[in-house]
Parts: structure tokens; C-alpha cells; sequence
């Protein structure tokens, strides 16, 4: 499934991939150069392209972003979205722009579909950041712009911040264990068309092991996995959301794809957010 991410012209799928991996695994490739099960990692990537999820995020602080550029190689660039981060003692113009171009020459493309800060920054004004974002949308190095880990009323101010352009979306740790979003940020996103980028969709793997009658009951009559199950949730709690899981393992990727067509019933809707 496909659907249109905020108030962008782009549909991308409904689910996409993540390539958070872990701190140390961050720390290895870092300092040590060395970038753990890297060809696993790319097949992961690649399973996740040919099922037909054209979406993947990942930041500069991640050192993941050269993973993606081996995945993508030889696909078609207009037909994927490509979302990365700017981590939050990068955001001075010149420091952003810098971060930027890093990004691209490690993705190797010649634009960001969504460029996000990673996290907001005590020290530089949201109103300068925001002011070189547009500069970068202006000199078509990124096309939309996206905030991530951002409170609601910082929200807010990164929203009044920008003079000719919009939010796209927001990222945020939202799951059937972790609904937090759903009090004030959830609500905006929806009136606003900004789209809800999900990270840990699966509450860290809780969600993929977790046993309940509820849960157990309707996976046994869709004949689907707890993890395909928690996707499905997100996706069909509002139309803005895309959770991205993890992309690590193969079959793991080809079975998230697989959630993406999965529309859950009002009943089966209500027999989870009961839990």
C-alpha cells in the first residue's frame, strides 16, 4: 500500500525502513571503520525494495547512510524516498549546509526527498535552522523538510519558523505500547497533513513476542505474525502514520512489506487499544 506522505506529491509505502541499528554498532563503524554484518544489512535492504517499499530512513549520525547507497544502486531515483537527519550540533547554516552535502555525496543522489533534525538544539535558534532548510529547498539539495523527537510546542516553533515552505512530517517513537503522540502531536499532524514517521513500531521486538488472547486471536484468523499484526495497527490508527522497522534481516523485511496491505476492522481496531 501507498499513500501520501503529509502535504508532499510523493506516495511513498506504508511502510518503510529504518537503519537505526545499535550504539555500538554506530560506535564500530565510527571510530573503527567497521560496519557489522554490512552485506546482511544490504540485503535486507534490497528484499525490502523488491517487495515494494520504496521508503527508507536513515541520518548522518547513524553512519548507515553508505549502506543505503549500496541498496539503491541502479534503482530508479524518482521512484524511491530517501529520508535522512542532520544531527542537532550541525544545525548553524553553515554546519547544516555542510551536514547536507555530506549526506548526499554518502547516499550518492543529488537530492534529499525528506531532510530531518534529528533533535532539536538548545543553542541554535529554531529560526536560523529553519531559515537554512529553506535555503537547501530553494538550491534543490533536499525537497521537504522534517522534524524529529520534537515536543508539540517545539512543533510549533519550527512550524511558525519557516516563511515559504511547510513542516512534511514528524518522527517519533509511537507503538500500541507507546501512544504518547496520540494526546496533542497525533491530532496536529492529521488537521495539518503532516505525516507521522513511527520508529521502534515494534517496541524494540516486544510487540513481535508479546502474547494475548486479543493479539493471538486475530493473527490465528489473518494467519499473520505479532510483528505484521503491530504494522498493521499503526497503519490503519490514522493516515498520516508510516512506521519504519528496523531493516536488518532479510526475512524479517519481507514479512513487515507484506503489512503494508493489512487494513485492521474497527473491531479488531478496538479489541487492541483495550489491551
Amino acid at each position: 500500500m501507498y499513500r501520501q506522505f503529509g502535504n508532499t506529491n510523493f506516495k511513498p509505502s506504508v511502510i518503510g525502513m529504518g537503519t537505526y541499528y545499535d550504539g555500538f554498532w554506530i560506535a564500530s563503524a565510527m571510530i573503527f571503520k567497521v560496519q557489522r554484518g554490512k552485506n546482511d544489512k544490504v540485503d535486507a535492504l534490497k528484499a525490502g525494495l523488491d517487495s515494494g517499499i520504496n521508503f527508507i530512513d536513515t541520518a548522518e549520525i547513524y553512519q548507515s547512510e553508505t549502506l543505503v547507497r549500496e541498496a539503491i544502486k541502479g534503482r530508479k531515483r524518482d521512484e524511491l524516498f530517501l529520508a535522512t537527519k542532520v544531527w542537532s550540533n550541525h544545525l548553524s547554516p553553515d554546519k547544516l549546509e555542510k551536514s547536507c552535502r555530506r549526506s548526499l555525496q554518502k547516499l550518492d543522489t543529488p537530492y534529499i526527498d525528506l531532510y530531518q533534525i534529528h533533535f532539536p538544539s538548545s543553542r541554535v535558534p529554531i529560526t536560523e535552522t529553519m531559515t537554512a532548510m529553506e535555503k537547501l529547498v530553494d538550491e534543490g539539495l533536499i525537497r521537504n523538510i522534517g522534524v524529529s523527537n520534537f515536543s508539540y510546542s517545539q512543533m510549533l516553533e519550527a512550524e511558525s519558523a519557516l516563511k515559504k515552505y511547510k513542516i512534511s512530517s514528524t518522527q517519533m517513537s509511537y507503538n500500541l505500547f507507546d501512544r504518547d503522540v496520540e494526546r496533542e502531536i497525533l491530532p496536529h499532524c492529521e488537521k495539518e497533513k503532516i505525516a507521522m514517521i513511527a520508529y521502534v513500531p515494534l517496541s524494540h521486538g516486544k510487540l513481535a513476542k508479546s502474547s494475548h488472547d486479543a493479539i493471538d486471536k486475530i493473527c490465528a484468523v489473518r494467519i499473520i505474525s505479532h510483528a505484521q499484526l503491530a504494522l498493521a495497527w499503526l497503519v490503519s490508527r490514522s493516515s498520516v502514520n508510516f512506521p519504519i522497522p528496523r531493516a536488518s534481516q532479510t526475512s524479517h523485511v519481507k514479512e513487515d512489506a507484506l503489512a503494508g496491505d493489512l487494513v485492521l476492522s474497527p473491531e479488531e481496531m478496538k479489541s487492541l487499544e483495550s489491551l
